[in-house]
């Protein structure tokens, strides 16, 4: 791939949209790549959460946090490990290549660069994550109104 293909690839995953092409740039020759063949460990759960990774190519497969819930896979643009970016903490799931891929890993550190460097995209970044939250916030104060609305009063 070149460097065209790699900025249009980070242009296309979430967050990473804000950035303009400079800051994509950037991104694409600092941060670290990796490939993985087919069934690679990409982290397991508990492992130190140390950056998000785009998916360059090929498809990371994610295993269910919780028991009873389904594998999850990315693909091409896919960025795993959002909160990653910002804060260091530990991984809630095993993540494998489910067929041979790339990935790229961005650290905090690298991302702090960046965001102080573009403030603008910064700002837009943002932006979005408090609009991501709200939404959360919002999502879950329908669940707490459904729950009270079932649960019938103590006697």
């Amino acid at each position: 791939m070149g460097l065209d293909d790699d900025i249009a690839i980070l242009a296309a995953a979430p967050l990473f949209g804000f950035f303009e092409r400079d800051a994509l740039r950037l991104l694409t020759f600092a941060a670290e790549r990796r490939s993985l063949g087919e069934g690679d460990l990409l982290f397991a759960r508990g492992d130190p959460a140390d950056g998000g990774f785009v998916v360059m190519s090929g498809t990371i497969r994610l295993e269910p946090r919780i028991a009873g819930g389904g594998p999850v896979t990315a693909g091409r643009s896919a960025l795993i490990g959002q909160l990653a970016l910002f804060v260091r903490g530990e991984r809630p799931s095993d993540a494998r290549a489910a067929a041979a891929a790339e990935v790229m890993r961005i650290s905090p550190t690298l991302m702090q660069r960046v965001l102080q460097e573009f403030p603008k995209a910064a700002a837009a970044i943002h932006a979005a994550l408090a609009d991501d939250l709200t939404g959360l916030s919002a999502g879950l104060e329908r669940v707490r109104a459904m729950l009270e609305s079932r649960t019938p009063e103590p006697s």
